[in-house]
């Protein structure tokens, strides 16, 4: 009998990652997730802001936190499947900065094979990537 892989302490529900209908690999629910509850977290490098925005620019994908004016965390090297959560208009988690962590909560109960989505709010790019979130109230731009 082969055990289940060990989950991180950090990671509250178990998440797969796969092909996303919205952009590249998404994060999915692989069990059901409550609302209000904790999902999981994202780590990463810790890195200056300005260092942040550099790495940023030109980027249409990337996986970096501003948790502070000062400070960012860089998660694209880091193996925790948050880090694919997509953009949506009408998300179904939120991303939360506390203590210097990156959180993502359920806004309502998750299904199986639901795509968790949070909404990124201001972005680097600043209303010129298209939205393709598919959401009834899609503002279109990211």
């Amino acid at each position: 009998m082969t055990a289940a892989p060990a989950r991180a302490a950090y990671q509250k529900y178990e998440v797969a990652v796969r092909r996303s209908g919205i952009d590249g690999f998404g994060a999915f629910a692989a069990e059901p997730i409550p609302a209000h509850r904790k999902i999981g977290e994202i780590r990463g490098e810790s890195i200056s802001v300005a260092e942040a925005r550099r790495r940023a620019a030109g980027q249409a994908r990337i996986m970096i936190v501003e948790i502070s004016p000062r400070k960012a965390i860089d998660a694209s090297k880091g193996g925790d499947p948050m880090r694919f959560t997509n953009h949506a208009c009408s998300p179904n988690a939120r991303l939360t900065i506390r203590d210097g962590r990156v959180e993502f909560y359920a806004l309502r109960p998750i299904a199986p094979g639901e795509e968790i989505t949070v909404n990124y709010g201001q972005t680097h790019h600043e209303g010129t990537l298209a939205c393709r979130c598919g959401a009834a109230n899609c503002v279109g731009w990211l």
